[in-house]
């Protein structure tokens, strides 16, 4: 039996990278795959991706930042499919600047997405799953917000503050039988990267012990088992996937 089958689960973030990685990952689990992201031709070719791995897929364009976009999709699949038994908050953005030459636009456009976005889809799904008796919430953090960057003040800081998150919905939420966790990746061969030069890409895989990058389906494969029955006892963690830099 496929880990996954029969579960109704909604991804942010959907449409690329580990967003995408983890929704093929989930439509092979035998998940029903809402994939959600902010570009409609992205979303739809998703979909298409993961019905051809024989899942049941829906997609949504779909803003984490507007809570009555929010609000709206997930009462549809509510609707739809009668319950969410897991939600990704994946979706996420950076503006990198040092301190002293960030501007007040690049630190609110991040927080908006990576934090309250983050809040917005978790409160959206919190009732359906409490009234459910179960469900799973998993959260994207990174390795930069368990150590910090250079250059990244609002990204790390809403890193940490999802990792802050996870440790206060697993104690509201686990006594109703909603599993919270979170995963934080160290650097990942990703669209986002594609902005950085060789030389630096070079730099980062010479950090890790493992000397290379790591792919979005190593990601995704965390989040399929957290998402699992498999991970029924694993609440209020934060999973580090880096290759070991941080060793």
């Amino acid at each position: 039996m496929k880990r996954l089958e029969g579960k109704i689960a909604l991804i942010t973030g959907a449409a690329q990278g580990i967003g995408l990685a983890t929704a093929l990952k989930f439509a092979r689990e035998g998940a029903t795959v809402v994939v959600c992201d902010v570009k409609q031709a992205a979303v739809d070719e998703a979909v298409k991706q993961c019905q051809a791995e024989g899942a049941t897929a829906t997609g949504f364009v779909m803003d984490v930042t507007q809570r009555d976009m929010v609000d709206a999709v997930v009462a549809q699949v509510k609707e739809r499919f009668g319950r969410i038994d897991v939600l990704v908050n994946n979706a996420g953005i950076t503006q990198d600047a040092r301190l002293q030459k960030m501007t007040l636009e690049q630190f609110d456009k991040v927080i908006d997405v990576n934090l309250r976005g983050v809040f917005h889809c978790a409160q959206a799904v919190a009732d359906t799953m409490t009234a459910q008796g179960s469900g799973v919430i998993l959260n994207a953090s990174s390795v930069v917000g368990i150590y910090g960057n250079f250059g990244q003040t609002n990204y790390a800081a809403t890193k940490f503050g999802v990792i802050g998150f996870t440790k206060t919905w697993s104690r509201e939420l686990g006594p109703k039988g909603v599993r919270v966790n979170a995963v934080a990746p160290g650097f990942i061969s990703t669209p986002i990267l594609s902005t950085i030069p060789d030389k630096v890409i070079q730099e980062m895989e010479h950090r890790v012990p493992l000397k290379r990058l790591g792919q979005p389906e190593e990601i995704a494969n965390v989040y399929a088992f957290l998402a699992s029955d498999e991970a029924s006892y694993i609440n209020g963690a934060v999973i580090e996937v880096s290759g070991g830099m941080s060793v």
